[in-house]
């Protein structure tokens, strides 16, 4: 049995790949300093992240993989689901030793596996678009919070910047904590030391930071969800797959 002691970082996991054809050694196990060893193994052996190292096997996967599949892999790092690691080594390992793309083999498991992961990350993705809701704070900043399943809220950048590029605003993954911040120019990471300086209520911002006008705005969504809600149609259950309880309490129509 062979360990990898490696960074969890993504560029970590790629020089992984790289050391393990230089050494002519591949883990059954991919894991962190801080992780329990097992009673049994082998062979240890620590990976020092290299730029150098992960950008050749990010390029050689450039030339294995349609940009789909790329995106796909990159996706199901953002899942931070357990093992996602190794599962996604075993997947880059056999692509790099197939003569011809392996991506639409189903039949692998790992194929399917990482296939699934990577659509459901692209789900949350689009239920993020879905679900934010904007507060304009004092300052004239459009302020929306979220807690997604999986760490997507990189994945949605771009969109935003299109969709209000002329609009300052900041989204925060409450979850994670940290967000991105957009100055009209130029989209930045932001962390804040101490979640209390968001002045959440309820999942609402507190009053004493709301633009002057965000409350009415509020008021008349709300007047506005309600006006066009159906009420001899109402089903709970759908409206809950459709609308998840999670999202509920960032969306100012469910106060």
């Amino acid at each position: 049995m062979t360990i990898f002691i490696y960074d969890k970082t993504f560029e970590g996991l790629l020089t992984c790949i790289f050391d393990a054809y230089f050494k002519k050694s591949f883990p059954d196990f991919l894991l962190s300093e801080k992780d329990s060893l097992p009673l049994f193994y082998d062979e240890l052996i620590t990976i020092y992240t290299d730029n150098e190292k992960s950008s050749r096997v990010w390029i050689c996967l450039q030339h294995k993989l349609s940009k789909l599949a790329l995106s796909c892999l990159a996706a199901c790092w953002l899942s931070e689901l357990p093992n996602i690691d190794i599962i996604m080594f075993r997947y880059i390992h056999k692509v790099i030793d197939a003569k011809q793309s392996i991506e639409l083999n189903f039949g692998d498991p790992d194929v399917l596996e990482i296939s699934k992961i990577g659509r459901k990350v692209g789900q949350e993705k689009g239920r993020i678009i879905q679900f934010l809701r904007f507060q304009k704070t004092i300052d004239g900043i459009y302020f929306a919070a979220i807690e997604p399943l999986y760490n997507v809220l990189s994945l949605v950048i771009e969109h935003l910047k299109r969709r209000f590029k002329d609009q300052k605003w900041l989204i925060y993954d409450m979850k994670r904590n940290y967000g991105y911040y957009y100055d009209l120019s130029e989209v930045k990471e932001i962390t804040f030391d101490n979640l209390k300086d968001i002045q959440f209520i309820s999942g609402l911002l507190n009053e004493n930071i709301m633009d002057k006008d965000e409350k009415l705005f509020q008021q008349l969504w709300k007047e506005y969800f309600k006006a066009t809600t159906i009420q001899e149609r109402i089903n709970p259950k759908l409206h809950r797959q459709n609308m998840p309880v999670r999202f509920w309490k960032y969306l100012i129509e469910k106060h």
